[in-house]
């Protein structure tokens, strides 16, 4: 009988550990509904912009456009029986749909040239083997992109060659945007890395309001009726410089090691600033569950994790969007600050996109430091602060 003792004495101390034991059961779950997210993520439904700029020609006394023509045959597709997961668009403004790429609510942007119907229509009429050049303006970083041009290449290859019999007739240029021509392995995964430098603020941030608590001097700053909000906002003050050092320091040590980037070094440290204050006010919402450092380290793997591999850090991903707001789409990482960070930083560093054009996740990141701040805030004087 004293082997059921055990089993209960051993029982009572894994519930006295109770975010330890809730941890062990519940990170595999985690994972599993993690790659979940992934995979559905990653299903191919991919966007193409169309560009006609064909001034036609007039042949015969008759006006053609074979621009238009070839359009409106290659939109026809996502009709038919293949059911391509694909979804095409006509822009006509070039430069807007550029814009429209750089906000990655296309995949990619073709351009069919002035003298396309010049062009085809001496591949019609003659023996040559004159081509048809077509523009095609993306991410090259992106794998997205990739398979897009790859893609639309042999879907325009094929139209085209059905239309006139000439093999081979098409001929792609590429135009990147930023400096994603030149990106290599490394230059990709820095932006999103310069970014995990700050979520790694979130368990130390944590701890120092913590200490607070589990030392006692928590009573000490109670009696001398300092509020919460000037309390966490001294503490907050310090995490932020060491966040802004911390990220410098990362941008440092990848230069020296060759990574080259494009954009203004004001743009990074302005989202360097307010993605800590936000990954600081996450701290102090955590720091409201916790009374022990241990605890911290226990329970912050949690939102670290989700910080890590939700929002586009770790391994990019291609949240599915709710809805949007002034044409910025609105997601469910979107409710993770980290989310903006990395798309800014993108921005920045990859498609050497000015102030203005990070505007939108500024924004985000402004908003949510807000909410979480003041969230963090009313938990934090409610548990550990209220008289």
């Amino acid at each position: 009988m004293k082997i059921f003792s055990i089993i209960k004495k051993s029982l009572k101390e894994n519930v006295r550990h109770i975010w330890l034991l809730i941890l062990t059961i519940s990170l595999t779950p985690f994972f599993v509904g993690f790659y979940w997210a992934v995979s559905e993520a990653e299903k191919p439904n991919y966007k193409i912009l169309l560009v006609n700029q064909d001034d036609g020609i007039i042949f015969h006394q008759e006006k053609f456009n074979y621009g238009n023509l070839i359009i409106e045959g290659i939109k026809s597709i996502d009709k038919d029986s293949l059911q391509l997961p694909m979804t095409i668009k006509t822009e006509k403004d070039k430069s807007f749909a550029v814009e429209k790429l750089k906000d990655k609510n296309a995949d990619a942007l073709v351009v069919f040239p002035s003298d396309f119907s010049k062009r085809f229509q001496n591949l019609l009429t003659s023996n040559g083997e004159e081509s048809i050049n077509i523009e095609f303006v993306g991410d090259r970083t992106s794998i997205r992109y990739m398979v897009t041009a790859i893609w639309a290449g042999d879907i325009f290859s094929e139209f085209i060659y059905a239309a006139t019999n000439k093999k081979n007739p098409v001929e792609i240029s590429e135009t990147s945007l930023g400096i994603s021509g030149k990106m290599n392995n490394f230059n990709l995964y820095v932006p999103g890395l310069l970014i995990l430098s700050i979520i790694m603020l979130l368990l130390p941030a944590t701890i120092s309001l913590v200490d607070e608590v589990q030392n006692k001097t928590i009573i000490r700053l109670k009696l001398s009726k300092i509020s919460a909000f000037e309390f966490l906002t001294g503490i907050s003050v310090v995490q932020l410089i060491i966040g802004v050092i911390s990220i410098a320091l990362a941008l440092l040590v990848a230069v020296v090691l060759g990574f080259e980037y494009a954009g203004s070094l004001f743009n990074v440290f302005v989202v360097a600033v307010l993605s800590s204050i936000s990954i600081i006010a996450i701290s102090l919402i955590l720091a409201a569950f916790t009374k022990t450092a241990t605890e911290v380290l226990i329970v912050g793997n949690f939102p670290f994790i989700l910080l890590m591999f939700f929002t586009g850090v770790a391994l990019p991903i291609q949240p599915k969007e709710l809805f949007s707001i002034g044409g910025y789409p609105i997601t469910l990482q979107g409710l993770m600050s980290p989310t903006h960070s990395v798309n800014a930083m993108n921005k920045i560093m990859i498609m050497d996109m000015g102030f203005v054009d990070i505007l939108p996740e500024i924004t985000a990141l402004l908003v949510l430091s807000v909410i979480y701040f003041a969230v963090g805030v009313w938990l934090f004087w409610c548990r550990h602060m209220r008289s």
